[in-house]
């Protein structure tokens, strides 16, 4: 019994010596309106009761100093900067009073969470808050008092006045505006030359020419005794080649008629021998079924393949040199000739 009582006495003397208060940190907060109109501001008070020795701080202070503003409640609260502060001291406690403004752009009931204060290794955290924010209600015909005007961002950029919806679907709308102008692309392109993947270039006079001949060549027609088959085969070839290549309507010519275009034209005036043999041996053939020595038909072959060869296209021709190069051509002419002239003159001498 007088152990009980001893231990007692010193519990009292120690409480008497060091107040629980002095090394208890105590964080209280309130709102000066619970109600809270939506847009309006109203402001928390946050007190802080501690040791005078002690040192603490508020993270969420930290937080408010990059850009003023700290969301709560999934964003839709905010406790803005800037934060006041009071400084008093009780009866050796120093105590603290932070006035936090506090706005909500978005109705409804909110809880805020408790906020925390750091003191050394220990940490401390004040009272949860409820807060319900009030829609204003309006219509057309109501005005709107006592609302600012929406304030600008500070870093202004082009983008600002670009809808939210292009910005989040912006790979969706270049996906619609390529896809259009390929559409539109590939229409026109239909349009105006029939075909998407494009025409084929057609083949000029020499290249069908040569091709029908040597497809004639291969079937081997006068070989199997159709001589008639193979001088008209080898006729049609020409004629159409005479036409594509000198516009000279063959198709619808006497062998003489041919000539005559032939002798008309500066290009084709000393190739008729070629031509002469061929029909001769044709009409011989087709009238007078006259059956040709192999030689013959060798030799009519060979003399439309000649024929067809010398009078096609010329590749174009090189590019004019340039002045310069005509000028430096010039001098080193002149030169040559002035040293001929100086070399004849000594030999005279000699």
């Amino acid at each position: 019994m007088l152990q009980k009582k001893t231990i007692l006495a010193l519990t009292l003397v120690l409480m008497a010596v060091f107040p629980l208060s002095a090394s208890r940190t105590l964080v209280t907060a309130r709102l000066d309106s619970a109600i809270l109109m939506m847009g309006r501001m109203t402001h928390m008070r946050v007190s802080v009761d501690q040791n005078k020795d002690a040192k603490g701080v508020f993270p969420l202070f930290y937080q408010m100093k990059e850009n003023g503003i700290v969301g709560v409640c999934g964003d839709s609260v905010e406790l803005r900067a800037p934060v006041k502060s009071d400084t008093s001291e009780k009866g050796g406690m120093l105590h603290i009073e932070y006035t936090i403004p506090v706005q909500a752009f978005d109705s409804g009931y909110y809880q805020l969470p408790e906020i925390a204060f750091v003191v050394g290794r220990d940490t401390a955290f004040s009272n949860k808050l409820a807060l319900k924010v009030v829609p204003v209600v309006v219509d057309a015909n109501t005005p709107i008092y006592d609302y600012a005007n929406v304030a600008d961002p500070e870093d202004k950029s082009i983008f600002d006045a670009v809808p939210d919806w292009v910005l989040d679907y912006w790979w969706v709308i270049l996906l619609v505006v390529v896809a259009v102008a390929a559409f539109l692309y590939v229409w026109m392109k239909y349009k105006k030359e029939g075909s998407i993947l494009g025409k084929k270039p057609e083949p000029t006079p020499y290249e069908v020419a040569v091709s029908a001949l040597r497809e004639l060549k291969d079937k081997k027609l006068w070989e199997q005794g159709m001589e008639k088959e193979y001088f008209t085969e080898l006729t049609d070839v020409l004629r159409v080649y005479l036409f594509g290549r000198f516009g000279i309507n063959a198709m619808e010519m006497t062998s003489r008629q041919i000539l005559g275009a032939l002798k008309n034209n500066k290009e084709t005036r000393d190739k008729r021998d070629y031509i002469r043999q061929i029909l001769n041996m044709a009409d011989f053939v087709k009238f007078a079924k006259v059956r040709p020595l192999p030689d013959d038909n060798i030799a009519s072959f060979e003399n439309a393949l000649k024929f067809v060869e010398e009078t096609k296209p010329l590749p174009p021709a090189d590019d004019e040199q340039s002045p310069e190069t005509n000028q430096n051509q010039n001098d080193n002419s002149k030169k040559k000739n002035k040293k001929k002239t100086e070399r004849k003159e000594v030999s005279r001498d000699v």
